[in-house]
């Protein structure tokens, strides 16, 4: 939150420790650039944490080039009036890269990681019982094909599925 709430950036969180929202919009009192909003949803599953960013609302940011551009048309040295307008805008259109940045630096220094959990850092060849690296496309212990045994996600939500389950454990969505 401190990284976005400052300049003409406002953040809030809503929910609860366990699924969180914070949202990153425009400031109303902002003296430069067009307004946009982001959302990003920070909540705990089983297997660590998801972090879904949605789509920025970018027309206020549009909008604001526009004026831009046509101000320029009419007089060129009108572009000198509005250069903070344009700087903002240019950042306002890099926030969805700049939440990512940030989640990145997050995780680095909480000392996560994008590893797969232990519970699908592995699978079960349904043979011998033996344990092989995910992506593998035989048995190293058997030979016997993996393939129906390799991890799958959910077509609702992208949560990374084991073979056996039938009901997505994240949005509880049949499979």
């Amino acid at each position: 939150m401190a990284e976005f709430n400052q300049g003409n950036l406002q953040t809030q969180v809503l929910g609860s420790r366990d699924n969180l929202t914070v949202q990153i919009a425009s400031s109303q009192w902002a003296r430069s650039g067009g307004k946009t909003a982001l959302a990003v949803n920070i909540q705990q599953v089983g297997d660590g944490v998801l972090v879904q960013v949605g789509e920025q609302q970018w027309l206020g940011v549009a909008a604001s080039l526009g004026q831009s551009a046509l101000s320029a048309l009419v007089n060129p040295l009108n572009l000198l009036g509005r250069l903070d307008d344009i700087a903002q805008d240019i950042s306002n259109l890099q926030l969805r890269e700049k939440v990512w940045l940030v989640i990145g630096n997050v995780v680095r220094a909480a000392g996560a990681s994008h590893q797969l959990s232990e519970r699908l850092n592995r699978i079960i060849c349904e043979y011998c019982g033996s344990a092989n690296p995910v992506g593998e496309s035989n048995c190293v212990a058997c030979g016997a094909p993996l393939g129906k045994v390799q991890p799958r996600t959910c077509n609702n939500c992208g949560f990374v599925l084991t073979h056996g389950e039938t009901v997505c454990p994240n949005c509880a969505r049949p499979l």
